[in-house]
C-alpha cells in the first residue's frame, strides 16, 4: 500500500509547478521516435506471427463440417481486436519501452542528474516523466492499429498458404458481423495500457536508490509491475465495457 500511495503522489507531482508546455515539445517528439519508431520491428514481427498462429490453431479446432470456413477469419478478427493486438502488444511494449524508461531514469537518479534539476528549481518529475507518458499515449494506439492490421494479414497469409481457408472465405469472414465497438474498445485499452506502462516505469526508475545493480532491479520491477497492471486493467475494462 505504501508503494501505491507513493505512485499516486508521483502522478500528482506531474502537474504541480510544471514548466510551460512548449518546454516539452522537443522532448515529446524525441520520445515519440524512441517509443514508436523504435518498437515497430518487434511489434510487427510479434503481431504477424500471432495472427498466423491464431488462424492455424482455429482451423485445427474447427473439426465439424457444419461450421463454415469463414468462421476462422471471423475468430482471428475478433480475437485480434479484443485481446491480441492491445494486450499482447502491451506486454511486448512493457518489456521493451518500460525497461528502457526505468533504466534511463534510474541512471539519472543515481548519477545525481535528478538532484541537479531540483537545485535549478525545475520539477524533475514533470520534466523527466511527463514527455515519456505523453509520447506513449500518442504512439501506442498507433502501434495497436498496426498490430491489428498485421495480425489479420498474417492470418490471411498463413491460412491461404496452408490451404485451411480460401482467400474469398477469409475476406468474407473479416467483414461478417463486424462491430465497430470492438475497434473503439481496442483503442480505449491502448490508451489505458500506454499510461500504465509509462507511468509505472517512470515511477520505478525515478525512485531508484543505490547503484548499477539497483538500476537493473528497477527495470525488472517496472516490467513485472506493468505486466500485472495490464492484466488487471484488461479484466476490469472487459468487465465494465463488454
Amino acid at each position: 500500500m505504501h508503494g501505491i500511495g507513493n505512485y499516486f503522489i508521483f502522478l500528482g507531482n506531474l502537474f504541480i509547478k510544471r514548466e510551460a508546455f512548449r518546454t516539452y515539445v522537443k522532448q515529446i517528439l524525441d520520445e515519440c521516435i524512441k517509443v514508436g519508431i523504435g518498437s515497430l520491428v518487434i511489434v510487427g514481427i510479434v503481431s504477424t506471427f500471432i495472427g498466423a498462429v491464431t488462424c492455424v490453431q482455429t482451423a485445427f479446432n474447427l473439426v465439424s463440417p457444419l461450421i463454415p470456413r469463414y468462421v476462422i477469419s471471423l475468430v482471428v478478427r475478433d480475437m485480434t481486436l479484443l485481446e491480441l493486438a492491445p494486450t499482447i502488444t502491451a506486454i511486448v511494449f512493457a518489456g521493451k519501452v518500460g525497461s528502457n524508461i526505468a533504466g534511463e531514469l534510474g541512471t539519472m537518479k543515481i548519477s545525481e542528474q535528478v538532484d541537479a534539476l531540483e537545485v535549478m528549481g525545475i520539477n524533475s518529475v514533470s520534466f523527466l516523466a511527463l514527455p515519456k507518458i505523453i509520447a506513449c499515449l500518442m504512439m501506442y494506439p498507433l502501434l495497436v492499429i498496426l498490430a491489428g492490421f498485421l495480425a489479420i494479414t498474417g492470418g490471411y497469409v498463413a491460412g491461404t498458404l496452408t490451404g485451411v481457408i480460401t482467400p474469398q472465405d477469409y475476406i468474407y469472414g473479416i467483414r461478417a458481423d463486424f462491430q465497430e465497438f470492438n475497434v473503439i474498445f481496442a483503442l480505449i485499452k491502448s490508451f489505458v495500457f500506454a499510461f500504465l506502462i509509462a507511468s509505472i516505469s517512470s515511477y520505478k526508475g525515478y525512485f531508484t536508490k543505490g547503484g548499477a545493480l539497483e538500476v537493473g532491479q528497477s527495470s525488472t520491477s517496472a516490467v513485472t509491475n506493468s505486466c500485472i497492471a495490464i492484466l488487471v486493467a484488461d479484466y476490469l475494462l472487459a468487465q465494465l465495457l463488454l
